[in-house]
C-alpha cells in the first residue's frame, strides 16, 4: 500500500506539468488578452483628443517599438513553448509571476484571499458533515416516518434552490428589512478595534447568511447518500446474522453498517478539499467577499494570465492531493481494500 501512494504522489508533477501547459496554451491562443485591451485602450485616449503616435495603415496609436515593449511586458515576444518553460521556471523558485491587475506579485494576491475562502470552506465541511451523517442515521432508522418524510422536503426544498438565488433572498429577508444580519463582506470595518469577544461576533454575524448558502446545497447529497447505503446494508445478510446471534441492533448499527456505509461517504471526502478554497464566485459576488473563487473569475475576465496561471495550480495541486486522501480514507474505513 505504501508503493501504490508513493507512485500516486509521484504522478503528481507530471500531472500538473499538463493541466498548467494546456491552460498556459489557451491563456495565449484565446482574443481579448491583455495586449490587445492595452491596444484598445491606446485607441480610446487617441480618439478622445490624446495625444496621437497613429502608425498609418495599422489603425493604432502606437507604434511599433511601443508594440513590441508590450509584448516583452506581457510575454508574448516569445513562442508558447518558450514562454512556458520561462514560467514554469519561476515557479519552481517559488515566483508565481507579477499580477497585472493589481501590479503585485501573484503569491501576494493569493495569500490575501486564502483565509477568507479557507474558513467557509472548513466551515462547510465541518457543519456539513457533522450534521448530516447524524441525520442520514436517523433518516435510514426512521424511514418513512413523519422525521424522514419532512427533513425531505426541506432538504430537497434547499438542494433545488441555488445558492447565490437564496443568497440574494436572505440579503433582502434579513439584512434590509430586519436588519438582523450585515448585507456582506468578511468583517465589519472596525473589526481590528474591538476585543476577542466582539471579534467573534462580528465574523459570526458576516458568516451566518453566507455559510447557509454554502450548506443548502451539500446537505441533500450527504445526507441522502449515507441514508441510501446505510438501509441497504441493514437489509444485507451480515446484518441479519448479527442481530440474531444477540448482537443489538444499536450495536449492529453503530459497528457493522455504519463503517460499510461510510465508504462512499470517505471516497468522494477528498476531492471536498478543493472547495475549501475555490468556493463560489457566485456567493461571494452577491455578498461581497473577497476570496478565492472570486479571485479567479475576475482574473478570468480581466485576462490576468499570472493570477489565473496561480489558481488553475493552486486548484489542481489541491485536487490530487484530496484524491490521495480519498484513497487513505476508503482503505482505513475497508479493511478489505488493498492497494497494490
Amino acid at each position: 500500500m505504501r508503493e501504490y501512494f508513493l507512485r500516486r504522489l509521484l504522478l503528481i508533477p507530471p500531472t500538473l506539468l499538463g493541466v498548467t501547459i494546456i491552460v498556459f496554451a489557451i491563456t495565449r491562443l484565446v482574443p481579448g488578452g491583455p495586449l490587445e485591451r492595452a491596444i484598445m485602450e491606446a485607441q480610446q485616449v487617441d480618439a478622445s483628443g490624446g495625444s496621437s503616435a497613429q502608425v498609418a495603415g495599422q489603425g493604432m496609436a502606437i507604434s511599433d517599438e511601443q508594440l513590441q515593449r508590450l509584448r516583452a511586458y506581457y510575454g508574448f515576444d516569445k513562442p508558447v513553448l518558450q514562454s512556458y518553460a520561462h514560467w514554469l521556471g519561476k515557479v519552481v523558485s517559488g515566483d508565481l509571476g507579477d499580477s497585472y491587475r493589481y501590479n503585485e506579485p501573484v503569491w501576494d494576491v493569493i495569500k490575501e484571499r486564502f483565509p477568507v475562502s479557507l474558513y467557509y470552506g472548513l466551515m462547510t465541511l465541518v457543519i456539513t458533515y457533522a450534521v448530516c451523517i447524524p441525520l442520514g442515521v436517523l433518516k435510514a432508522i426512521r424511514h418513512r416516518t413523519v422525521v424522514d418524510n419532512v427533513t425531505s422536503v426541506l432538504i430537497f426544498v434547499g438542494y433545488a434552490i441555488p445558492g447565490y438565488a437564496l443568497g440574494s433572498l436572505l440579503i433582502l429577508a434579513f439584512s434590509v428589512r430586519l436588519e438582523w444580519f450585515p448585507m456582506g463582506g468578511f468583517v465589519s470595518y472596525s473589526f481590528a478595534e474591538k476585543d476577542l469577544a466582539g471579534k467573534t461576533l462580528d465574523l459570526l454575524q458576516h458568516s451566518a447568511l453566507p455559510l447557509t448558502c454554502y450548506l443548502v446545497g451539500s446537505f441533500a447529497l450527504v445526507t441522502l447518500l449515507l441514508k441510501n447505503h446505510l438501509m441497504d446494508n441493514l437489509c444485507a445478510d451480515y446484518i441479519r446474522t448479527a442481530v440474531a446471534k444477540g448482537v443489538s441492533f444499536r450495536h449492529a448499527v453503530t459497528k457493522h453498517a455504519m463503517r460499510n456505509s461510510l465508504i462512499p461517504i470517505a471516497t468522494t471526502f477528498g476531492q471536498n478539499i478543493t472547495l475549501l478554497v475555490s468556493g463560489s464566485f457566485l456567493i461571494e459576488s452577491i455578498f461581497d467577499i473577497d476570496g478565492f473563487g472570486l479571485l479567479g473569475l475576475s482574473a478570468i475576465l480581466d485576462r490576468d494570465y499570472p493570477v489565473v496561471m496561480g489558481v488553475v495550480l493552486l486548484s489542481s495541486l489541491l485536487l490530487l492531493i484530496g484524491n490521495i486522501i480519498s484513497d487513505i480514507l476508503v482503505a482505513l474505513v475497508d479493511p478489505r481494500i488493498r492497494f497494490q
